[in-house]
């Protein structure tokens, strides 16, 4: 597919970048090229970035943790081939919109684990279990996972999970009940939480 600039009218048309954008990352996935597909939602909790490869929602991140720097992390992890492409990721707009109407409860997307391993993947994989509206303390996911003594390396888990909100770190606390850190700051952490508990 040929795009070029005529097809969209002069530079100055206000218009004309986002068209162009959008035409690119059509072109690009139409001809796999496209290997992380990315757009920016606004939420209750700020402008979301989400991102997903071919195999699913690869990383949800917060304004707080520098988009632009999450992009770069993204093009040297999983591939430089990195373009806005909001289309692919209409489902996972679409599911969170819904998160945070309180119209949805849990997420039925395909997700790309790729960026954790070992102990923090485990981790992960195991926070859906713990149900909308409930938390559970950082000694409890550590005993969930099978590792009673391991409740820094949860903590460390939860603070580098690729897929927050998605992937519901925001319902583990400390032991007595404060929040505890968050990648999106404790205010986020906190609105989450509020946002179940209604």
């Amino acid at each position: 597919m040929n795009i070029s600039t005529d097809d969209f009218g002069s530079a100055a048309d206000p218009g004309t970048l986002s068209r162009l954008r959008h035409q690119l990352g059509l072109a690009a996935d139409a001809e796999g090229l496209l290997d992380v597909a990315f757009t920016t939602v606004d939420s209750p909790v700020g402008p979301l970035l989400l991102a997903a490869t071919p195999k699913g929602l690869v990383r949800v991140a917060y304004a707080i943790e520098d988009h632009d720097r999450v992009l770069d992390t993204l093009a040297r992890q999983v591939s430089p081939r990195v373009l806005r492409a909001p289309k692919r990721l209409d489902m996972a707009a679409r599911e969170l919109e819904e998160y945070f109407q309180g119209q949805r409860r849990g997420f039925d997307l395909p997700l790309d684990l790729s960026l954790s391993r070992g102990f923090r993947l485990l981790v992960q994989q195991q926070l859906p279990s713990i149900g909308y509206g409930q938390t559970r303390s950082y000694r409890q996911v550590a005993e969930l996972v099978g590792n009673p003594k391991a409740v820094r390396a949860v903590g460390t888990a939860c603070a580098t999970n690729p897929l927050p909100v998605v992937l519901p770190c925001h319902r583990v606390l400390r032991s007595d009940g404060t929040p505890g850190g968050y990648a999106g700051g404790t205010a986020a952490k906190t609105t989450l939480l509020s946002l179940e508990a209604a």
